[in-house]
């Protein structure tokens, strides 16, 4: 029993003549030069005690092996509870479903704001690299069903987990930066209405650009210097570089604070000031113009619908923040909170964005009702042989989701000349002629 004593360090060779050994205790000691092959000689070693959980991955030959699990993996599986397992799965496919299917749809809406909508695709493009995130860590986890303990160490420091971590901070931070982004280009124009120069498609398409690389920066870094980060992505069964204990690198420690307690806290800090700006602007702004009124009214409904989103972002990050003060506090935090933060709170958000800017507005409630009216239409075959159905029109105006009344369907019309029917918008055209 060597537990908690003041042992910083562990030859490689320190155990080799104890081969009749049934019982080890090492708990309490932070062993930063572990290796399998200090414990590879004890062949009659029953029952080992560690400090952490990742330790049991190099000594796989041991029975009993303490603690069995982290909160996130156990002996058994990488993912230890069964709700993980299954909702790994849900989320993983709501999330790219979801996305994928607004990446599809908005091209068939004719948006007022093209601009917009290449932003808002691009956002989906992020979010859905967390679905596959989550695919790929319930694939591993079907992979290592019933024996993780065997390869737990070689799947961390695998190739693999690093490409999979750094698709979940590349999501995150593209994410956050986007946000960020469309944020302060709406408080500009709500703000400072004589100031809102509209964007240009080379302005904004170079802006998309930009976040972009900065994402795979942030993501890819870590990865380039092993000696300063040692394994970033490594320190979990899900590859996600929480880092909510002292890491053995100082290097994955400090870049950690300064992603998630540096730049993320920041933007989420500039996107609360804004929409705190823009809501008292246009409360101050009551009595003027009307021109100007309905141009900053436009602009509004448009910044309500992202602040909803944003708020659902801010309940994902808000545990991260606490997460992230508590360890630099060096306060011990267990390892089922960070398996509830990375599994189940942080994916939401991704799997929810489409739900908020796509799905419940007016828009694509009202294609669905159109088809199912020309789908019924079709149906019915009244016999009318010149009876022509023209396709839904439709112009995109971005309202708050909470308030969407269902459209009503215009009647047919009957008319001796098809240049006599009335444009309508947002509503299907019946000519019927006799």
């Amino acid at each position: 029993n060597l537990s908690y004593n003041p042992i910083r360090k562990i030859q490689i060779d320190q155990f080799d003549f104890l081969i009749k050994l049934k019982s080890l205790s090492l708990e309490g000691i932070e062993i930063t030069n572990i290796q399998r092959r200090m414990f590879r000689p004890l062949r009659n070693l029953s029952h080992i005690y560690f400090k952490k959980f990742q330790y049991c991955g190099y000594a796989p030959h041991v029975r009993s092996c303490k603690p069995n699990t982290d909160g996130i993996s156990s002996l058994e599986n990488l993912l230890a509870s069964i709700i993980q397992r299954v909702f790994v799965w849900v989320v993983s496919a709501i999330t790219c479903f979801g996305n994928i299917f607004v990446i599809c749809m908005r091209p068939y809406i004719r948006s007022e704001n093209k601009l917009h909508a290449i932003s808002i695709m691009s956002l989906c493009c992020a979010d859905c690299l967390m679905g596959i995130y989550l695919f790929a860590i319930g694939a591993f986890d079907l992979k290592y069903r019933g024996e993780y303990n065997k390869h737990a160490q070689l799947w961390m420091d695998s190739v693999h987990c690093q490409l999979v971590g750094s698709l979940a901070i590349l999501s995150t931070e593209v994410s956050v930066l986007l946000l960020t982004y469309l944020t302060l280009e709406k408080y500009i124009c709500i703000v400072y209405p004589f100031r809102c120069l509209k964007p240009r498609k080379c302005r904004t398409i170079s802006i998309l650009v930009l976040i972009w690389i900065i994402g795979f920066a942030v993501a890819f870094i870590p990865l380039s210097n092993k000696e300063f980060f040692r394994n970033y992505y490594g320190t979990n069964g899900v590859c996600f570089p929480l880092h909510s204990e002292q890491s053995e690198s100082s290097g994955s420690q400090i870049y950690s604070v300064v992603i998630f307690l540096g730049v993320n806290l920041a933007a989420f800090i500039i996107i609360v000031f804004s929409y705190g700006s823009m809501f008292y602007s246009v409360h101050q702004t009551a009595i003027m113009a009307s021109e100007i009124r309905n141009h900053i009214k436009k602009e509004m409904i448009l910044a309500k619908r992202f602040f909803f989103i944003v708020f659902t972002d801010a309940l994902c990050w808000i545990p991260i923040f606490i997460l992230k003060l508590l360890s630099l506090l060096q306060v011990e935090i267990p390892g089922t909170i960070t398996s509830w933060v990375v599994i189940f709170i942080l994916p939401i958000n991704s799997a929810l964005n489409p739900l908020l800017y796509t799905l419940t507005t007016r828009p694509f409630k009202e294609m669905i009702h159109q088809f199912w009216y020309n789908y019924r239409q079709r149906r019915s075959k009244r016999g009318k042989s010149c009876q022509k159905t023209y396709g839904p029109s439709f112009i995109w105006i971005e309202m708050w989701p909470m308030h969407e009344i269902t459209p009503k369907v215009t009647k047919p019309m009957l008319c001796t000349d098809s240049s006599d029917a009335s444009v309508t918008t947002q509503s299907t055209r019946l000519n019927s002629c006799t």
